[in-house]
């Protein structure tokens, strides 16, 4: 009985075994690559073919990231040189602008937000004053609450209609415990970095941003 000979070619999907090309199909099987229908090599070989541009544009955007951190953080590092502080705000946000005003960079640092026990204390003291209030005196609000606290895809407490709660002025002293309780309840964990790029063509000009994800190009 002939070796078994292996030669892979994962880019294209085949792979040569005691000489006849094969594929691999979705529950792990060698299909002979004659007995593969054309339309699915054809995918294929569509899918691969934009992988691998996907992959090399990905690795692209992350060099231009890291390299525009690097900029911005030695153009930093040269003004606390000269003037002995740092640009931007207490939380880090900063704009950089060319000298003609008609090109910004722009980076934003977002909190990232959890909450502690303290929340289930707030949802069970606003549970007792939907009981007590009629079904019908404040449903807005308990379209808010049951927005508030269903989780999302991610199983993520809606933190921005949990915020809309806070923002509501209820004079009822349960109420105004649970606000208290979901204040207590927000811990900080760490914080992300957004870089975004404009540009306008006059002084007078509307601000355009320079897309870079995919889904808004």
């Amino acid at each position: 009985m002939d070796a078994v000979i292996l030669e892979e070619k994962p880019d294209e999907g085949i792979y040569m075994m005691n000489g006849r090309p094969f594929m691999t199909d979705t529950k792990g099987r060698s299909v002979p690559l004659a007995n593969v229908a054309p339309a699915d090599k054809l995918e294929d070989e569509t899918v691969r073919k934009i992988i691998r541009f996907a992959r090399d544009l990905s690795a692209q955007i992350a060099r231009f990231r890291d390299h525009t951190v690097a900029d911005l953080n030695s153009f930093d590092a040269l003004l606390a040189q000269e003037y002995g502080v740092f640009k931007g705000g207490r939380k880090g946000n900063r704009t950089y602008q060319t000298f003609d005003g008609l090109m910004k960079v722009q980076v934003q640092v977002a909190d990232q937000i959890d909450f502690g026990p303290q929340l289930q204390i707030a949802k069970t003291l606003i549970d007792e004053c939907l009981n007590e209030w009629s079904a019908d005196s404040r449903p807005e609000i308990q379209a808010v609450v049951t927005r508030a606290f269903n989780t999302d895809k991610e199983g993520q407490i809606n933190k921005t209609e949990l915020f809309m709660l806070l923002r509501l002025d209820i004079p009822d002293q349960r109420w105004t415990r649970a606000m208290d309780a979901i204040r207590d309840s927000i811990r900080v964990t760490g914080s992300k970095q957004y870089v975004r790029f404009h540009v306008r063509e006059t002084i007078e000009g509307t601000w355009m941003p320079i897309t870079i994800d995919l889904a808004k190009a």
